[in-house]
């Protein structure tokens, strides 16, 4: 008895003022955090933060399009080309004005769009149920559930205990979706046009990927043209590749063939031709499948959650030089709040991008001295380049620049430039997408380690063995394949709950299985400094795999220790 009175005691105090669950703590602090910056976030306005905006607007419209050709076609026309560019730009623009952290692009993401692909499957085949009403109770539970991570400081007591070795997988998850997705459309191209179009379809989706990646190098192109212009050429890359192979179909015998191009609307209206106008009429799905729904609603919020929650932490690193304060739970609240009305619209729901979020940050870094001078970092007056520290320039005008011109695209007439987008050039920038997302994934580092022979490899820690450093990689390797796998099959929406479940089994299982030193070197906390392993907060097992130096060489991770 005197045991439970003493653990009730201790859940009680979590509540309690200054406890973890304490309601409304994180709210309070981000609510104050916002009227101390929003009013100056309108004040600095120049030419990056133009460059900026048409940077993003780019890298974010583009795949946007992408996978509303996929949702096309695998959710019955439920969503095409206009709901994933109003949903962009409307959350864009709403989150551009109200969130704690106007650095964080949104957009409709890969996961998502699997678990929308197989929720309208099950929706369709299994239970002859209509999909956007499911889909938008689904949001709608989703919002609230959002409201109580918010109100109880979920950020404080969840994200802390992630680590890369979740997030690196998450990661290389996204990048195979990408690579899946690409081969997906031209199986269709395939499948429904001839062969001397197929053929052409390939060369189009090779060619706008591998052009993006050269154009992507430009900076490396030294003497070559001068330095604006390789600058240029590398950030437009993408759009550049894009434009330049939708123009190509249309000339000389090429403009004979047959190609699979967008679908667009002519006018302001849904893409399914049964629904007038942009609302769901929620209400009349049968009683059981509301109560049904927070079942998908609940794996949303646990996707949703934890990718705007990395794609926040990411954008606004050290290595940006941020200075004014976000406010997570503000931001996951608002989240819920345009979760909910895109459910409410019948448009898919806009979350955290990751690369587009660090990118936007990327594109505004600059180099100040200690009196706040820009100067230019690749300039050879520099010679103090040691003394320089990174910023960015935070304000709202860049985010909501390209959100506003991603919603134009709404209007019939520019819905109508998008139809000029063949589907090959769609496929070419899932695979360019893909590369992007692997190039910076720390795991392709150590798997190019795993093809080096023993005797090429560079040294490596006291106490760490290549040996342990594989295993991991592998590990890795082998659960992000399965996880996609899962996404295959029927179980497909719950795979969110796998990526949560890594948490427990990296900090509970692994350090039984890795000694701690391999693991301080492979992994480390996703979203604050140090290691799990120097927080006492691990069993002291040396584990079965990676001590000691056993084999000659080593080399460092490609993600900073």
């Amino acid at each position: 008895m005197a045991s439970h009175s003493s653990w009730s005691a201790r859940t009680l105090a979590h509540f309690r003022r200054g406890g973890k669950l304490e309601p409304f703590r994180l709210l309070k602090q981000d609510a104050r955090n916002i009227r101390s910056r929003w009013v100056s976030d309108w004040t600095i306005f120049n030419q990056l933060v133009v460059a900026s905006a048409v940077y993003v607007f780019f890298t974010n419209i583009l795949p946007g399009i992408t996978f509303a050709s996929d949702l096309y076609v695998l959710t019955g026309r439920s969503w095409g080309t206009i709901e994933v560019v109003f949903s962009t730009g409307l959350c864009g623009v709403i989150f551009a004005v109200f969130s704690a952290q106007p650095l964080t692009i949104l957009g409709v993401t890969g996961p998502f769009s699997v678990l929308a692909e197989n929720l309208y499957e099950l929706c369709n085949d299994s239970f002859k149920v209509p999909f956007l009403p499911v889909m938008a109770w689904s949001l709608i539970h989703s919002a609230w559930m959002h409201y109580l991570l918010a109100i109880f400081n979920a950020h404080d007591w969840t994200m802390q205990y992630v680590t890369d070795f979740s997030a690196d997988i998450f990661s290389l998850l996204n990048s195979i979706i990408y690579f899946h997705k690409a081969a997906m459309e031209l199986k269709r191209t395939h499948e429904q046009m001839p062969l001397d179009s197929f053929l052409y379809a390939m060369i189009g989706a090779i060619g706008t990927c591998l052009v993006g990646i050269l154009l992507s190098t430009a900076t490396k192109w030294k003497p070559l043209f001068g330095r604006l212009i390789r600058m240029g050429l590398s950030e437009y890359a993408a759009a550049i590749s894009i434009i330049l192979f939708i123009g190509i179909p249309y000339i000389g015998d090429l403009a004979d063939l047959d190609h699979g191009r967008l679908a667009v609307q002519t006018s302001f209206r849904p893409t399914n031709p049964d629904r007038g106008v942009f609302f769901v009429r929620f209400w009349e799905l049968p009683v059981e499948w509301v109560f049904i729904s927070i079942i998908p609603g609940a794996i949303i919020t646990i996707l949703f959650y934890f990718d705007h929650e990395i794609s926040s932490i990411i954008c606004t690193v050290d290595r940006y030089g941020v200075k004014k304060p976000g406010g997570y739970a503000w931001d996951v609240a608002l989240l819920g709040t345009t979760t909910a009305l895109c459910g409410i619209l019948g448009i898919p729901p806009a979350n955290g991008l990751l690369p587009q979020a660090p990118l936007h940050s990327e594109s505004l870094r600059h180099w100040v001295v200690e009196e706040d001078q820009v100067v230019d970092p690749d300039s050879e007056e520099s010679d103090a380049r040691a003394n320089l520290v990174p910023r960015v320039y935070e304000q709202r005008y860049s985010h909501f620049a390209q959100a506003a011109m991603i919603l134009v695209f709404v209007s019939p007439p520019f819905q109508r430039v998008l139809g000029f987008t063949p589907t090959s050039v769609l496929a070419g920038l899932f695979m360019f997408m893909g590369y992007q997302s692997l190039s910076v994934n720390p795991m392709l580092a150590r798997f190019f380690h795993l093809l080096t022979p023993p005797s090429e490899l560079p040294a490596l820690p006291a106490g760490v063995g290549w040996g342990g450093v594989h295993a991991y990689t592998v590990t890795q390797i082998a659960v992000t394949v399965g996880i996609f796998a899962v996404t295959l099959t029927v179980a497909a929406p719950g795979f969110p709950l796998l990526i949560i479940i890594l948490v427990p089994v990296r900090l509970c299982v692994m350090n039984r299985v890795w000694g701690k030193e391999t693991l301080r070197f492979v992994d480390g906390w996703a979203c604050r400094e140090g290691k799990p392993e120097d927080d006492g907060m691990l069993g002291g097992d040396e584990g079965v795999v990676g001590g000691g130096g056993d084999l000659e060489g080593g080399g460092e991770r490609s993600k900073s220790q």
